[in-house]
């Protein structure tokens, strides 16, 4: 990224139309999604982490698909005419979405038929039916005998069989049959519990796919038909829940709910080009039902199903493993980290470090005689949380322990089911939060009874309390004893629980409460110092960039001739680099190993960034409406100066240096990759390479962890 001009001309008019100011947020989500993609034809990956991105795409395009398509199918259906921030109507954005749809996932069957011939030219063959032999014919009979027939059912498509209800992400096959100069359709629906793909015994990996499986012995399933046409078939529904403000049982709501979103309405219907068209005909029939797009493909069917090939055992063709580093400072402390966090506040960055130190957290306050309250907010934990199962030891020790269980979390609304009826069991108060506000904070606080009286231990985080996704999501954890802090997460907590809404509180600033204007109102000091002739800068990272209000005071502190540097994983809707609007602020999105995830708004306040004056805050907060607007997130300004420089001077400054997993918008809404220049910079290696940034405080001005400059032109 060149170096910003700070630029004044008052002889530019900005821009006002809604076209010209803002971009489509569905179609920059897509456009994030096709970067996702294009790290699957990067050349500089192993083949199967290549694999590996082809199939998070697909994942990716089917959630978009049952959640965002899904919605503006029933707008339009609806006849809503609302427009998008960037003045689009409903029915605009689909057309425009649909037709993105059409050129993404036809570049996903492209790059996997060039990776599928890579791959086995490295010895893993994937639907290579040419590859099956005799003795692996065999193998295969065997396996669809025992572990695949016992559990398909076949159905018959006729007047007095009615069509069978295909759930979502379901994958099915038809086989069109005859029997005495009468034909027959016949459909089965592969049970979600069977593995896309079975791996033939041998040396060099054979897999095959579920589908071709069933039908290479659909002969075994229909014993005196003649087969003469088959096809397979996906389905995809809407799968948003929409809960009633005046609902009386939020968990029966959804446990109810969830039921319902297995059978959406069906938004898309994928086919295989070659399908039989009496058989093709009927399914249209019965499925194509109006809103729902049809997709033909002479492809794979389900691209997200490859990640299964991942597993194969070949580092050789996979990242180096990486082990997270346990903080220092904490082990200085015999792993005691209620001593380590009283003597200084600590940051975490995962998954550089640990996220143990999060776990342990929560397990030794379970086991601490002295500790007599554990509250903590769950969003995403999931499915073996060993931060639930420490609640539940607390609780059992005779703690007082409070939990806030979101229910509303997408796709895991499940299993924070089951986790609050396991939390309950156990004596903890489970409180579900607000019915039309998500409560997406992570917070957790402990109240320990040192010798000194009763004090507060907080942990405050960019990122879910999930042991799984800390594994490969870049986030922080930040620890503190700080009075106010404790304070503030108290009153935190008894507004999700008993609706008490915090006025005036110390550090903290809380959505939909005061969020908003805490960052407002940050900008606007930077405009003023800007004004006054002072250094102005703002930077800022986050994962999603998609409120109109937030974005035109950028664009105010841009004309104004703040320096904005901004890192936006992915939606982000505003413009950058446009005369008159936007030519300070610039926009980058970083996509490589880890999926950047950590939440991090830092200001210049009147000296060069990154100064000693800087204020930062980290949150758990995206700057998008629903985040500002209709979620309960924290803002927590680090205050410590040696936690803030870590923050400022290696976590963020490194996202602002990286070139090699960088990719800069541009103002016509398209992506390029930064270039390399003479210093080529990883910031993912950077952190993997280096020693612990957060668990040794002194470790910056002791020289152990190189430090990070800005140089001319490198941002």
């Amino acid at each position: 990224m060149g170096s910003l001009p700070i630029t004044q001309d008052n002889d530019l008019e900005p821009p006002t139309e809604a076209r010209e100011r803002y971009f489509n947020r569905e179609l920059s989500w897509l456009a994030f999604n096709d970067r996702v993609l294009s790290e699957a034809c990067n050349d500089a990956y192993p083949l199967l982490e290549r694999l590996r991105f082809l199939s998070i795409s697909g994942s990716n395009l089917d959630e978009f698909t049952m959640i965002r398509v899904a919605g503006l199918v029933g707008q339009v259906q609806r006849g809503i005419e609302k427009l998008s921030d960037d003045g689009r109507t409903p029915r605009e954005q689909l057309a425009a979405v649909v037709e993105r749809l059409e050129e993404l996932t036809a570049r996903q069957q492209d790059i996997w038929r060039e990776l599928r011939e890579q791959l086995a030219d490295a010895g893993i063959h994937v639907a290579a039916e040419e590859r099956v032999n005799a003795e692996a014919y065999h193998w295969l009979r065997r396996h669809f005998h025992d572990e695949i027939m016992p559990l398909l059912t076949p159905q018959a498509l006729d007047p007095a069989h009615p069509f069978p209800f295909v759930a979502n992400e379901g994958l099915g096959l038809l086989f069109t049959l005859r029997r005495g100069g009468r034909e027959l359709v016949e459909m089965i629906l592969i049970p979600s519990a069977l593995p896309r793909f079975i791996r033939v015994p041998g040396e060099d990996a054979l897999y095959i796919s579920i589908e071709s499986l069933i039908t290479r012995f659909a002969g075994h399933l229909f014993p005196g038909f003649e087969i003469i046409g088959d096809g397979a078939f996906r389905v995809l529904r809407d799968s948003d829940i929409e809960i009633q403000e005046e609902a009386e049982d939020l968990v029966r709501t959804f446990r109810s709910a969830i039921q319902r979103r297995r059978r959406g309405q069906v938004i898309q219907l994928e086919i295989e080009e070659d399908f039989e068209p009496t058989a093709e005909a009927l399914l249209r029939e019965k499925l194509d039902v109006p809103g729902a797009t049809i997709v033909k493909t002479d492809g794979m069917l389900g691209i997200e199903g490859l990640g299964d090939i991942v597993d194969e055992d070949r580092p050789d063709l996979k990242f180096d493993s990486y082990s997270p580093r346990y903080p220092e400072r904490v082990l200085e402390h015999d792993g005691d980290l209620f001593s380590a966090i009283r003597e200084k506040d600590i940051v975490i960055h995962h998954p550089y470090e640990s996220f143990d130190v999060v776990v342990d957290f929560v397990r030794q306050a379970a086991s601490d005689p002295n500790v007599v309250a554990i509250k903590q907010a769950l969003y995403r934990a999931g499915n073996q949380s060993e931060v639930v199962d420490a609640l539940v030891e607390a609780a059992e020790n005779g703690k007082s322990v409070t939990a806030v269980v979101e229910l509303k979390a997408r796709f895991d609304e499940e299993q924070n089911l089951y986790w609050a009826n396991k939390l309950e069991r156990a004596g903890v108060q489970v409180i579900y939060g607000f019915v039309d506000w998500k409560t997406h904070a992570k917070v957790a606080m402990v109240v320990r009874r040192d010798e000194d009286g009763f004090r507060t231990y907080c942990h405050f985080g960019t990122g879910n309390y999930h042991p799984i996704t800390a594994k490969i999501y870049t986030d922080l954890s930040y620890f503190t004893a700080d009075p106010r802090m404790g304070r503030d997460a108290a009153k935190l907590f008894n507004f999700v629980t008993g609706y008490v809404e915090p006025r005036e509180t110390e550090l903290l600033a809380i959505s939909p409460i005061d969020l908003r204007e805490t960052i407002y109102a940050a900008i606007d000091n930077e405009m003023v110092n800007a004004q006054s002739g002072k250094p102005a800068a703002i930077w800022m990272k986050m994962n999603q960039l998609a409120d109109t209000g937030m974005i035109d005071r950028l664009y105010a502190a841009s004309q104004a001739g703040v320096e904005i540097q901004l890192v936006v994983r992915g939606i982000c809707e505003l413009r950058p680099g446009v005369p008159g609007l936007s030519e300070n602020i610039r926009v980058k999105s970083i996509i490589g190993r880890f999926l950047e995830h950590s939440r991090i708004y830092a200001f210049a306040d009147g000296e060069p960034m990154p100064g000693p004056q800087t204020r930062v805050y980290i949150s758990s907060a995206d700057l998008m409406v629903r985040n500002l607007d209709r979620r309960v997130e924290q803002l927590v300004p680090l205050e410590n100066e040696t936690v803030r420089d870590q923050v400022l001077q290696q976590v963020l400054l490194a996202n602002l240096l990286d070139t090699e997993q960088s990719w800069e918008l541009l103002p016509d809404g398209s992506y390029i990759r930064i270039p390399d220049g003479e210093k080529p910079f990883n910031c993912h290696r950077y952190f993997m390479t280096n020693p612990s940034l957060s668990g040794r405080g002194g470790a910056l001005e002791a020289g152990a962890v190189p430090k990070l400059a800005l140089r001319r032109g490198a941002i």
